[in-house]
């Protein structure tokens, strides 16, 4: 019985287990990652204007959305602790793609006037320590669509 009413205790009080407080270091990764690209790219001189962009029309975030110029930049940011076998981007995959731009539509469908040129960006964030950001950024990612594949 008290195995049950430990972790609701724990809820209503606040406390977090090791379990939640893993999962929560992991959202305060990527939370880290956003800040730290949120201002590389407004050092760079762009303009960010929104920031977890959602919709209640679809399912998703778009990170970062900002103007480089006449040019409207939907940015999406990956963190990681550490460099890996695979690079941050890398997690960015055609399903994530799909996504940022049905919610780039979305976005655009709200705008009085559309951009001229639209651009889908990937930061990839490393933190090697703590306080240490190691930032690249790719422009045109990935465009509106997909490759058609090949099979030999």
């Amino acid at each position: 019985m008290l195995e049950v009413l430990i972790p609701v205790i724990d809820r209503w009080s606040g406390r977090r287990t090791a379990h939640q407080q893993d999962g929560n270091a992991h959202l305060s990764l990527g939370d880290q990652g956003e800040e730290a690209a949120y201002f590389h790219l407004r050092k760079k001189g762009c303009m960010v204007v929104a920031r977890r962009w959602r919709s209640s029309r679809q399912p998703g975030d778009l990170d970062l959305v900002c103007w480089e110029g006449d040019t409207l930049c939907f940015v999406e940011v990956k963190t990681r602790s550490r460099f890996d076998v695979a690079t941050a981007e890398s997690a960015v995959d055609s399903n994530k793609r799909r996504m940022i731009r049905r919610m780039a539509r979305l976005y655009m469908s709200s705008m009085r006037e559309q951009p001229k040129h639209v651009r889908f960006d990937i930061v990839s964030v490393y933190f090697n320590d703590e306080a240490t950001a190691d930032l690249r950024v790719i422009p045109g990612a990935f465009g509106w669509t997909e490759p058609a594949h090949r099979w030999n």
